[in-house]
């Protein structure tokens, strides 16, 4: 019975002393190929879940994780009433979302041939994406043209001309369309492309107003006489307010602002229904020019209404002239001795309602964020509108006393108030998801850094692979400069690491009978 008894003992120690010798075996060179190739491949990993991130705003692992790994698990059934509702209202968030996403024509756009082409020829830069000139190109074709062009040889030309990708090529077009007669688009093309003063452009306008209103005197006798006039009569008039708005932009830039704000007002007085050029943003620049506070006012009184499409211009603005009532001798440090008066209070709520609908123009404001040329095309809520804004603005809210001071006070706050602004709005709808990707085509990034709210924060599985990248990485320079060393390591380790598994080993063969121990071995 004692020999039976200590008979499995050699097979049981089997496993324990195999381990032993395959450990007794490994070189440092293996170590260092393990350690080596656990950090190549950690770090493989890291740079495509880096570039995925980047690029998707999302962990790669992750999102598998959720999207294939947990159905498997026991996810929620999609086809449950209650997820039904749930699906449909994420699609009239989605919806409300892609209706915040439209891209909008900057109203203070600048002039291409005058402005932005100087700044190239200044800094070699080029200001306006591809993405941002070809928006332009569709505005031009929808404002400028119509079906009926092809009746006419200068507005056949210029149909063309709106098309053509080429800049040379389309002043080109221009000028064989003038040759032909006075051609009111032909102008247009000159004065926004080829003019490179202001002065040069503001005469140019001026033949375009006197052709055009001439064409559109003539199509407004004729626009109820079929559906091919009324398309030329709105044509037209598309031309005609452009004309006007773009005069008014050149007395502006000028200096003569009060001209520039009676030719608003009178534009404004005999096309009210066209407000898709948003000419009430360039008269309430004008008006903060002109220091005319009372104006303004009344002019947010009619634009900031709750019926009426936001922008930073009318937010920013409303939010400036309640600063400007107590910012001249605002102090934090009295507001929070005696707290804030109802004034006070009114101007911080006015400043938070626009940090809400825009959070990324107090940087360009506080100028903690250096500023570019503005685009043509500008997306509400994102980096093209603040940049748009405080290019014009920012003028106004230095000439207010102690409102930057105010306003860098107060403007973090609004953050406190909205802790998940892409899942719920406090004034406004949340905050949608797709202004960074819209404003990576409408801005330069080769020179400008797009502002992204709110901050993404690293997946934890990028974090991990980077720790686990430069873990290995670590092993394996130190198993390579001290073999002996990190080998005696690596055993120590594998042995704690399996002491608790002999340890078992040892209270299973206490508790197990011999024989059926030995049969297990067997086995």
């Amino acid at each position: 019975m004692a020999g039976n008894g200590t008979a499995p003992a050699p097979a049981m120690f089997g496993t324990e002393s195999s381990l032993s010798m395959f450990l007794n075996t490994l070189t440092p060179k293996f170590y260092v190929a393990l350690t080596g190739t656990s950090s190549l491949i950690s770090g493989l990993i890291l740079i495509f879940e880096w570039w995925y991130f980047r690029k998707y705003g999302t962990s790669f692992i992750e999102q598998v994780s959720v999207s294939h790994l947990r159905p498997l698990l026991g996810g929620v059934d999609n086809s449950s009433p209650t997820n039904s509702s749930t699906s449909n209202g994420d699609a009239d968030s989605n919806r409300q979302s892609v209706s915040e996403c439209k891209v909008w024509r900057n109203p203070l756009n600048l002039f291409r041939g005058a402005e932005y082409n100087r700044y190239t020829w200044v800094t070699g830069r080029e200001p306006l994406t591809y993405y941002d000139m070809n928006l332009s190109a569709q505005d031009h074709q929808t404002f400028f043209t119509c079906d009926s062009d092809h009746l006419r040889p200068a507005d056949a030309i210029m149909q063309k001309a709106w098309r053509e990708r080429n800049p040379q090529a389309r002043v080109s077009a221009a000028h064989e369309a003038l040759e032909l007669e006075d051609c009111a688009t032909a102008y247009i093309l000159l004065a926004e492309e080829e003019a490179t003063t202001i002065m040069e452009a503001e005469k140019l306008f001026k033949q375009a107003l006197k052709a055009g209103e001439g064409c559109y005197r003539r199509s407004q006798q004729l626009q109820h006489h079929g559906a091919q006039y009324e398309a030329q009569h709105r044509r037209d008039t598309n031309v005609v307010v452009y004309i006007k708005r773009r005069l008014a932009m050149c007395s502006r830039k000028l200096g003569r602002t009060r001209e520039a704000v009676k030719m608003m007002r009178d534009l404004m007085k005999e096309f009210p229904l066209l407000s898709m050029f948003n000419i009430h943003e360039n008269l309430l620049e004008s008006l903060l020019e002109l220091q005319n506070y009372a104006d303004v006012q009344a002019v947010l009184a009619k634009y900031d209404d709750i019926s009426l499409p936001k922008s930073a211009t009318i937010c920013y603005t409303a939010a400036l002239l309640k600063a400007r009532a107590v910012s001249d001798k605002f102090s934090p440090e009295a507001a929070s001795r005696r707290g804030l008066s109802t004034a006070e209070m009114n101007a911080v709520e006015a400043i938070h309602r626009a940090v809400e609908f825009n959070p990324h123009v107090p940087k360009y404001l506080l100028e903690m964020k250096s500023l570019i040329l503005p685009p043509e095309h500008i997306l509400k809520r994102g980096d093209s509108e603040a940049i748009a804004y405080a290019f014009f603005h920012l003028q106004h809210w230095k000439r207010v006393e102690g409102a930057l001071n105010l306003l860098h006070c107060t403007w973090e706050g609004t953050f406190r108030m909205i802790p998940y602004p892409l899942e719920k709005g406090h004034l406004f709808y949340p905050y949608p998801i797709c202004t960074e990707t819209a404003d990576r085509e409408l801005l330069p990034t080769v020179f400008h850094e797009v502002s992204v709210y709110p901050k993404k924060e690293l997946p934890f599985f990028i974090l991990f692979t980077a720790g686990l990248c430069s873990f290995t990485a670590m092993l394996a320079l130190l198993t390579h400069q001290f073999p002996e060393l990190m080998g005696v390591f690596a055993k120590a380790f594998l042995s704690t690491l399996f002491a608790p598994l002999n340890f078992i080993m040892e209270k299973v063969e206490s508790i197990l009978p011999s024989s059926l121990w030995h049969q297990l071995t067997r086995i």
